[in-house]
């Protein structure tokens, strides 16, 4: 068994938490959440860190000093957090649920969460926003 499987998200290494990021993006997009329904919907805009190509923070060790309003993901915040995709590594460990098929950890490849088309590849426009 592989330790996303047999360890609880508070019993992962900072190693191991950082590992069972699929890569996707969609936490750097910015998000509105409507007044009337509370649904929230995802923008096509991301934060200014966050590299189009790579999909991953281009200061993630200072990223919050730079990105104030920058989230930091734990699994209190996981277990409340109900803006993160399904589809999140993170939402469904939380939820006792396998990992995809084109999550990295599974395929060997950082780019399966790509080709899938789960990640925010080519999907973000060219602006960014400033604080995150």
């Amino acid at each position: 068994m592989s330790f996303w499987e047999e360890k609880t998200l508070e019993e992962l290494s900072p190693q191991e938490w950082e590992d069972l990021c699929d890569g996707c993006g969609k936490c750097c997009l910015i998000k509105i959440r409507s007044d009337e329904t509370e649904e929230v919907f995802y923008t096509d805009l991301a934060c200014r860190l966050l590299d189009h190509e790579t999909i991953r923070c281009t200061d993630y060790p200072d990223r919050q000093q730079r990105v104030p309003n920058c989230v930091t993901l734990s699994p209190e915040f996981i277990r409340n957090c109900d803006w993160l995709p399904d589809t999140c590594a993170y939402i469904k460990r939380a939820r006792g649920e396998k990992l995809e098929w084109w999550h990295p950890l599974v395929s060997g490849s950082a780019d399966t969460v790509h080709s899938a088309g789960i990640s925010v590849r080519g999907k973000i426009s060219g602006a960014s926003i400033n604080d995150g």
